[in-house]
């Protein structure tokens, strides 16, 4: 019987235009007041709202987006999960979003369809092999899945990849975590943001931050499009434009925002059953439950907001993509486009307090935002409800860059995400 009641259930929804479909999440008008305020409607921001209000039983929470929910970075991005960084607080954070995204489709009860089909980052010169050797022993040695593969175990692992490169970029060896892939992009900023609705959060869309209310160096409130939102704390996770938020808070961070590209190309069957990165070229690639091939190119050399890419920077990774894989060549690019990442001079982000008592921010991910996504919000989420770093973020304060203890991941952040 229940059998016969869910096909006819789903045949009248296929139906009715999404008429009857029950809404995902409220859409509430601003209260005059919240006990936090989260500045950011993308991933991090839904998953730092998900879990104070899961774990930390705040649920007087609002989050605000100035546009659609995860319409910023989160839906931009190429969608890679790992955790392979080199120095350990890097590389602890991420192993932790990891572990999470491991559980998060039965955590969320929403399918954000996570698919470990490995990472695998090549090496094409001497120096390659030797910076690979050094991530996977520091790796091992925090307990992390990491492996170093022969040119052979590479094509076994890839058959698609052409190991001369094309003469310009023979594969020497690669490293490999197995327990890497990639993620549904919306699915994540959906799953959370029904979570985080479910306990009582607020969900705002389409509501712009103007400015903050300030108060004896204490944050009192949110000025928004939608006017003035009080609140007791507010955490900004708003990638790309930190700095501007930042500004209008009345500080300064360290950070460049620089447009990163991507592409797609037309869906053919499978065929790259991994994903397989090259910092040296500056070139990624995955493919699509749907059969597109998702690349990743580089970042513009300019600070910038545009979400458009550039035609010499995907000349330049096309060019790449196809000596190592040169059945590719014939292939058709549907689209391309622009995220903006905000970069830290160590590459490391920021998830801090800030010189404005009850205001913390959540940035500075560069291009490794998303794979961080459900790590990050768990740590900020603990960030603010106590006013104190979680130990996994304790490194990752604004006023590393005054004592001068960075954490330089430029070689294991690269642009290959």
């Amino acid at each position: 019987m229940s059998q016969r009641y869910s096909l006819f259930s789903l045949i009248r929804n296929a139906f009715s235009y999404h008429e009857n479909w029950q809404k995902a999440w409220r859409q509430p008008e601003p209260k005059a007041e919240y006990d936090a305020v989260i500045v950011g409607g993308g991933g991090h921001g839904l998953a730092t709202a998900y879990y104070l209000a899961k774990e930390h039983k705040m649920t007087n929470i609002a989050v605000i987006e100035r546009g659609w929910l995860g319409g910023g970075n989160t839906g931009r991005n190429t969608t890679i999960v790992r955790s392979n960084y080199l120095w350990d607080q890097s590389a602890l954070l991420y192993e932790h979003a990891l572990k999470l995204w491991e559980g998060l489709s039965q955590e969320l009860n929403y399918n954000v369809m996570f698919s470990q089909r490995g990472v695998m980052n090549l090496a094409h010169n001497q120096h390659d092999l030797r910076e690979l050797s050094r991530r996977i022993n520091a790796n091992r040695l925090n307990g992390i899945d990491s492996e170093l593969l022969s040119p052979q175990q590479v094509k076994d692992f890839c058959p698609a990849i052409d190991l001369r490169g094309g003469g310009r970029y023979p594969v020497l060896g690669a490293s490999l975590q197995r327990r890497g892939g990639t993620a549904r992009h919306d699915a994540v900023a959906w799953g959370y943001a029904r979570g985080a609705d479910a306990m009582g959060v607020d969900i705002i869309q389409n509501c712009p931050v103007e400015g903050f209310e300030i108060e004896g160096g204490r944050v009192t409130g949110v000025r928004t499009a939608r006017g003035l939102i009080k609140a007791k704390k507010v955490g900004i996770v708003a990638a790309g434009h930190s700095t501007v938020l930042a500004t209008l808070a009345g500080f300064r961070l360290p950070l460049m925002s620089l447009p990163l590209q991507a592409l797609v190309s037309e869906p053919v069957k499978p065929c790259v059953t991994c994903v397989v990165m090259s910092n040296a070229v500056h070139a990624y690639i995955s493919q699509s439950d749907k059969g597109e091939l998702v690349i990743g190119a580089g970042v513009d050399h300019y600070i910038g907001y545009g979400q458009r890419g550039s035609i010499h920077v995907q000349e330049e990774t096309l060019a790449a993509i196809c000596e190592l894989f040169p059945l590719f060549r014939r292939m058709r690019m549907l689209r391309n486009w622009g995220g903006i990442v905000d970069v830290c001079p160590d590459a490391s982000p920021i998830i801090s307090k800030t010189p404005v008592e009850g205001l913390f921010i959540n940035c500075g991910w560069g291009t490794g935002g998303f794979k961080a996504t459900p790590g990050s919000g768990n740590v900020f989420a603990h960030t603010i409800a106590t006013g104190e770093p979680h130990p996994l973020n304790a490194a990752f304060k604004l006023d590393r860059f005054v004592s001068g203890f960075l954490i330089d991941e430029h070689g294991a952040a690269a642009v290959a995400h």
